[in-house]
């Protein structure tokens, strides 16, 4: 997001429609045809198509997205394998496409072509191309003044709605993630029940998603407690539920993308003497 801003490139998002259907299975499959078959009734038909439930399905469509990468001009990144990156075709800036599963961020001088080659010559079904606005629970808007932002808002909303469901209230509104000085490892509360300690994995699952959105304000807390999953007191839950409050007080938080250096013109530095200064 930050480089799209930074070289002046769009960025758009896309979906792969029945994604796994596009690859083929290397595993000899079949299947004897039931009466929904209407005449071929009780023929043996061999499965092609990767499709889901099976095993390698997901291997096979990695493979697949891989070579169509590959034949766009896109490599891998070394430190991402899933965020291929190309020169452009001026050689000024790079683009880039971030996969995940069959979710893409665009980043491109024109990212419509990109969609369009998918479209004619892969024949993939593109769903929602277009500026990115949505992308894997994180929104994405633009200031007045046109600054890219982001914020997970409708992630936490959907946080919010588990979290009634399953303990019959909404989380009560927190200033912080945790108490000033709060040391979770020395609590020695009961141990939590079977059914708390599945909401707690799936908590703890949530706020690392929302973590990996941009909210790392709130990294140090849930990596603490996260360290307790495998026999989490009740104590630990409690501070869990506080961190819950905490997103819902701080719903509205984003991160803004600016790529212009600040003006400090207005700040005064003070001259000192370097000489004479005694520390």
């Amino acid at each position: 997001m930050f480089l799209s801003k930074l070289n002046a490139l769009k960025l758009w998002g896309a979906d792969i429609g029945n994604a796994y259907l596009e690859a083929f299975t290397e595993e000899k499959i079949f299947i004897v045809a039931g009466p929904e078959f209407g005449d071929r009734k009780g023929h043996i038909l061999i499965i092609s198509k990767a499709l889901y439930g099976l095993r390698t399905s997901g291997a096979r469509w990695h493979d697949r997205l891989f070579d169509v990468m590959r034949d766009m001009g896109f490599s891998p990144s070394k430190n991402d394998p899933d965020i291929w990156m190309r020169s452009s075709r001026d050689g000024e800036v790079y683009e880039y496409i971030a996969i995940y599963v069959d979710d893409l961020a665009i980043v491109a001088k024109d990212p419509a072509k990109i969609c369009q080659i998918l479209r004619d010559k892969f024949k993939f079904k593109l769903k929602g191309d277009g500026p990115l606005e949505y992308h894997l629970g994180c929104g994405y808007w633009r200031d007045p003044d046109g600054t890219l932002v982001a914020d997970p808002k409708k992630y936490i909303e959907k946080m919010m709605e588990w979290y009634e469901k399953e303990f019959g209230e909404k989380p009560r509104k927190m200033k912080t993630p945790l108490e000033p000085g709060d040391h979770p490892e020395i609590d020695e509360s009961p141990e939590c029940s079977e059914r708390d300690q599945s909401r707690y994995l799936t908590m703890i699952g949530q706020l690392q998603w929302l973590v990996a959105l941009g909210r790392f304000d709130i990294f140090c807390a849930m990596m603490t407690l996260s360290k307790f999953r495998p026999a989490p007191r009740e104590g630990h839950i409690s501070r869990l539920k506080r961190m819950y409050g905490y997103m819902l007080e701080t719903r509205v938080a984003a991160i803004r993308f600016r790529t212009t250096e600040p003006n400090y013109d207005d700040i005064e530095i003070p001259q000192h003497d370097w000489m004479r200064t005694v520390y």
